[in-house]
């Protein structure tokens, strides 16, 4: 269980590093990405962004 703790950490730190990158490339702003605001706060849901990425890495995961 230590291990699934350590690789979710290191794939949030990573997606958070990568995150102006994958900004600039128009991730974040498809359709089906939320953005919202509520209770003051801003709230961000990247449903069609998560989708083309797993997309993208099952493709990577199968020809490697």
């Amino acid at each position: 269980m230590l291990r699934w703790l350590i690789v979710v950490f290191l794939a949030l730190v990573l997606i958070n590093g990568f995150s102006p990158w994958l900004q600039r490339m128009g991730l974040g702003r498809l359709p089906g990405d939320w953005r919202f605001r509520l209770f003051g706060r801003d709230w961000y849901i990247p449903l069609a962004s998560t989708l083309l990425l797993s997309f993208a890495a099952s493709l990577i995961a199968k020809w490697v």
